[in-house]
């Protein structure tokens, strides 16, 4: 079965945030945040609801900029992402209250200090700040 999850590229000032969805600090891996589409209510609301739930922040969702699908075949794991531009909402003020206990960090990066983390997808920092049409990353396997 395939997982459908959204993510948001959500920048201010120059940076874009980032948090780490392993638990327990088990990986140095960052994404952007966001999570699983839940039936009945659009990717965009569930962008918004996951965003607030993992950091507290609001923001209003723009368009896709990046569809990236991952796997794990040892776990039989594989989902595709769609990740949207967003912009704030409220106040950039984090409140780090996952209710799953996945996400225990957070922070704003600039695009050269995301290009120093190891994150994934692997073409997220050029699709971040690139213009232009939505592109696809082609399959790639996750690493914990």
């Amino acid at each position: 079965m395939i997982r459908l999850a959204v993510r948001a590229a959500i920048l201010d000032a120059g940076r874009v945030l980032v948090v780490n969805a392993y638990p327990g600090q088990a990986s140095d891996l960052w994404c952007l945040p966001g999570g699983g589409v839940d039936p009945h209510a659009s990717l965009p609301e569930n962008l918004a609801r996951e965003v607030a739930e993992e950091t507290g922040l609001t923001i209003a969702v723009g368009q896709p900029f990046l569809i990236n699908e991952f796997h794990d075949p040892e776990r039989g794991f594989h989902q595709v992402e769609i990740h949207f531009r967003a912009t704030l909402t409220g106040p950039p003020t984090l409140t780090l209250v996952d209710p799953e206990g996945i996400v225990n960090r957070a922070r704003w990066v600039t695009r050269d200090e995301l290009a120093a983390l190891r994150h994934k997808p692997d073409s997220l920092c050029q699709a971040i700040w690139r213009h232009g049409p939505a592109t696809y990353d082609a399959l790639e396997r996750i690493v914990p």
